[in-house]
């Protein structure tokens, strides 16, 4: 009987090893991909009346009032591949020149920093570029 349970004990401490190690790969692959996604984002904004360039940080999911802009990023994420890095943000645009419905955005959608017009914020005054989400 002793061999019985010395078997027995053997295989439960291969059994408690290997839901420990699964546990740990969980752990791993869920801390990679929250570096992926970011908590704030650098956006270039060009006013194109006076060619001036301005940086600016947000926060995900705040408004940031730019003159007569408000710009909210609610989402960004940065390419799994270190070669040709990728940040997509999903990000929304009002003009507060807009008096009839402040509801209506004037950009509302994904952007691509290497792809720009895939999804075009187009503006009479001002041009938008992700550039980093960190």
């Amino acid at each position: 009987m002793n061999i019985k349970n010395i078997n027995l004990g053997k295989n439960s401490f291969y059994f408690l090893l290997l839901i420990v190690f699964f546990y740990l790969q969980m752990v791993i692959a869920h801390s990679e991909e929250e570096t992926y996604f970011g908590k704030m984002v650098d956006i270039k904004i060009l006013d194109k009346l006076s060619s001036k360039n301005n940086l600016i940080n947000l926060k995900v999911g705040e408004d940031y009032i730019f003159k007569n802009l408000v710009l909210k990023v609610l989402k960004c994420q940065n390419s799994k591949f270190d070669d040709n890095p990728e940040i997509t943000s999903y990000l929304q645009v009002r003009d507060l020149n807009n008096k009839n419905n402040n509801e209506v955005f004037v950009f509302n959608g994904w952007t691509f920093s290497s792809s720009p017009s895939i999804q075009v914020f187009d503006h009479p005054v001002y041009d938008l570029w992700i550039l980093k989400c960190y």
